[in-house]
């Protein structure tokens, strides 16, 4: 038997049903795939196999297509070789073509698989003015307790920030965030050696700092291109980039089309400069419109598999924010279950990096939809 991807040749079709089916093919993250040299046993086989992964199939004598979603694909090549003993070969074959849809993110010595599960990327806030839980954290021990309580919950990252962007945020010099940040940067490394920080800064003497002290990750809201010097520092690195699409300073007229014109080029910019793509993790700016907490935050809420066609992974930053009160009426303290279904949302059309303040509580969402999405029903092969 043989196997083909034939996915990407969807692309290179015109007519109008070709060029639809690719679109969604991107947007929920599916594939195609072809069978061929099959004897009529197998094609039984094969159909039954590919119809409990919830395929779309068409099969002849000749060869077989299936649509399928990811997920489904890799439950194909795990489930292949108890169905079909003695076609090795496809399996091989069909573990590699699956091995093309994973995504890395590269951050300093960590890479994360983000195909397997999304990450959770806990917030710890040194600043008195953030809008959630500014000033929260007064001293050293309050800082590392939470920290302590994040990582035990299972926070993959965590994120140190010395300055809000809030909207209408007062802004404060490089010298007063280090001051904010680099204490709790060293605390936080010494009691805890094994966690991946991140440094929420647009500022290139702020960046050039962290870097120094070993953190992984650097998350600009002004993707890192306002400043030369800055792309020069990140390729000199191995840092992670997280890097953010924002429209505060600018409206749009179609803005699906202005963000993917942003993040592509924005991407181009990053990797001309010699930072490797799988150290870039992208962030859509929801709150960062011209209008806080207004329509386009719906839209990017919704539009946010508009963007896996560029298999880099996304970021769902809406943790208790403000949309929660102006919608619902909702004080930030009571924001917590609507956030979740806010989170729900988005993972399930591609959301991967998961940026939260409740980190147990996000944890049983990820854990739940995982469980979800690879739901298939394949009683008679296990």
């Amino acid at each position: 038997m043989l196997v083909q991807d034939i996915t990407s040749s969807l692309a290179q079709a015109t007519d109008f049903a070709s060029q639809a089916l690719n679109a969604q093919v991107q947007r929920h993250q599916q594939l195609v795939l072809r069978f061929s040299d099959y004897n009529r046993e197998q094609q039984q086989g094969l159909t039954q196999l590919c119809q409990q992964l919830d395929g779309v199939v068409q099969a002849s004598p000749e060869q077989l297509t299936v649509l399928l979603n990811q997920s489904a694909g890799r439950r194909l090549a795990q489930q292949w070789s108890t169905v079909f003993t003695d076609q090795a070969t496809v399996q091989i074959q069909l573990t590699q073509i699956m091995k093309q849809y994973d995504v890395f993110w590269q951050a300093g010595e960590h890479r994360f698989n983000l195909t397997k599960k999304p990450m959770i990327y806990g917030i710890m806030n040194i600043t008195p003015d953030s809008f959630f839980d500014g000033g929260q954290y007064k001293t050293k021990d309050d800082v590392l307790n939470h920290v302590d309580a994040m990582l035990q919950a299972g926070a993959d990252v965590i994120e140190v920030n010395g300055q809000t962007t809030r909207p209408g945020f007062t802004e404060v010099t490089p010298e007063v965030e280090l001051e904010r940040t680099l204490p709790y940067i060293r605390a936080i490394k010494a009691r805890f050696p094994e966690a991946v920080l991140a440094v929420d800064t647009y500022k290139y003497d702020v960046m050039e700092a962290v870097l120094a002290e070993g953190v992984s990750i650097i998350n600009d809201v002004n993707a890192f291109t306002d400043d030369p010097r800055k792309l020069k520092l990140m390729a000199d690195s191995q840092v992670g980039l997280l890097t953010m699409h924002s429209s505060r300073e600018q409206e749009y007229t179609d803005l699906t089309s202005s963000m993917r014109h942003f993040f592509e080029q924005n991407l181009a910019a990053l990797t001309s400069h010699g930072i490797d793509i799988e150290r870039i993790a992208l962030d859509q700016g929801i709150g960062y419109s011209q209008v806080a907490h207004g329509e386009q935050d719906y839209v990017m809420m919704r539009n946010i598999d508009e963007f896996n066609y560029l298999r880099r992974p996304m970021m769902v930053a809406i943790s208790r924010k403000g949309y929660l009160g102006l919608l619902l009426g909702l004080k930030k303290e009571d924001r917590l279950p609507m956030t979740l279904v806010t989170e729900a949302a988005m993972m399930l059309k591609g959301g991967r990096i998961i940026r939260v303040h409740d980190v147990a509580e996000t944890k049983q969402l990820i854990t739940l939809l995982g469980r979800i999405e690879n739901g298939y029903w394949l009683a008679n092969h296990d």
